[in-house]
């Protein structure tokens, strides 16, 4: 891995880059939270070429996964208050389709919107709300089952990030960014309830805020570090195996394609955002990748 070979993938710099994913066909898709906007990596991503728009919404995008083949048009999103079946007309960058499953975050008390998500082994999507004012302890993990519904699973979180998976779906990492905290879980793959929460990791703030994370083939968490200008490698045992620095002030988000490690950032709350801050950015990495897992749904709505 050379932190020095760091390079811009496209030429857009995102207002609040999130929710990395790489497809199991190898495609890698993103989203620009605040601007509702899915986005793709172009197969020959060039740095003078903007990204590919998959598609635009009038609400908040925390992330999506694939509902089938990513080339379908089908997703399962945490957006909005809630979660929603996106569809989206290939290539044609216009407003995509919400069929929505449950609006959570609505309600009394702080104005919320859904932040990230991921999807579990067994295909269970897991997003987290938090208020737009940050406002600590409003914010939730919830869980969408297969059959669609979805249940309040954390509560009393303040900006949750992640989760992260193991690859057989009993342990779960989440993190609380406006603590500076990563949890781990125990999780019964067959219910998707989570037990056992105990401390990860713990932040000061002058190293930053964990925020996106993924688990590679080896099992071990990627996590950038908000506000550090790093992603930060853990061991399962939580010891920190590498730090990657990033010329940008806010990583977001990160992901692994077995050539590369990709990091999102963003620009939002920046005075004066640097030439690199809210670019994906591209640094070579050998660590193997475990493709987003295809979210489920039984029922047909």
């Amino acid at each position: 891995m050379d932190a020095d070979a760091v390079r811009a993938v496209a030429s857009d710099r995102l207002e609040l880059g999130e929710g990395l994913r790489l497809l199991d066909d190898g495609t890698v898709v993103l989203v620009d939270i605040l601007a509702g906007h899915l986005l793709r990596l172009a197969p020959q991503a060039q740095p003078d070429h903007p990204l590919e728009l998959i598609t635009r919404l009038r609400e908040p995008l925390g992330a999506v996964a694939p509902l089938g083949p990513p080339d379908a048009g089908q997703w399962l999103a945490a957006v909005g208050t809630g979660f929603a079946r996106l569809t989206t007309d290939a290539g044609s960058g216009a407003g995509g389709a919400l069929t929505w499953l449950a609006h959570p975050a609505a309600g009394t008390g702080p104005r919320r919107r859904m932040n990230d998500a991921v999807c579990d082994p067994s295909g269970r999507m897991w997003g987290g709300s938090m208020a737009y004012d940050n406002t600590e302890g409003a914010g939730c993990l919830f869980r969408v089952d297969l059959d669609g519904t979805v249940t309040e699973v954390v509560t009393g979180l303040t900006v949750p990030n992640g989760p992260a998976f193991t690859a057989d779906g009993t342990t779960m990492y989440l993190a609380d960014s406006a603590r500076g905290e990563i949890d781990v879980f125990d999780v019964d793959p067959h219910t998707g309830n989570p037990f056992g929460r105990r401390p990860f990791a713990r932040l000061s703030p002058d190293e930053g805020s964990p925020d996106g994370m993924v688990i590679d083939a080896l099992g071990r968490l990627w996590c950038a570090l908000w506000g550090g200008f790093e992603v930060r490698c853990f061991a399962p045992d939580a010891t920190v195996l590498a730090s990657v620095p990033v010329p940008a002030a806010q990583p977001t988000s990160v992901c692994l394609t077995g050539q590369r490690l990709l990091v999102t950032s963003a620009t939002v709350g920046l005075a004066h955002p640097g030439p690199l801050d809210g670019a994906v950015l591209d640094i070579p990495c050998t660590a193997p990748p475990v493709p987003t897992p295809r979210a489920v749904l039984t029922q047909s709505g």
